[in-house]
């Protein structure tokens, strides 16, 4: 039986490496192929365009980012296939958003 994890509570939360200060995720799956992970953007947050060998979908779940001059609220989503050059991300109040990575 798969372990119950709530998104919203404050369990299983640590240091996102890799990310601004302050950012803060929760691994829902981490398979061979596939990572689904819940980031918590802190206020100011910014990450600088990049681009992976893998797709990548957010869904913005509370808050917003904003992205290349659009503004994505709660209720966004996005894709971006391997290859596609994104951002930068900029969340000048904190957002949570769901980033599911596959090899599709």
């Amino acid at each position: 039986m798969k372990k119950l994890m709530n998104l919203y509570d404050e369990s299983n939360w640590e240091v996102a490496t890799g990310y601004s200060q302050g950012t803060l995720k929760k691994v829902l799956r981490d398979d061979e192929n596939v990572k689904t992970i819940l980031l918590k953007l802190p206020a100011g947050f910014y990450m600088a365009p990049h681009s992976h060998i893998t797709t990548e979908q957010h869904f913005v779940i509370r808050g917003e980012y904003e992205s290349a001059g659009e503004n994505y609220s709660e209720g966004s989503y996005q894709i971006f296939f391997p290859g596609d050059s994104h951002g930068p991300f900029e969340s000048p109040n904190g957002a949570m958003v769901l980033v599911v990575y596959d090899s599709i």
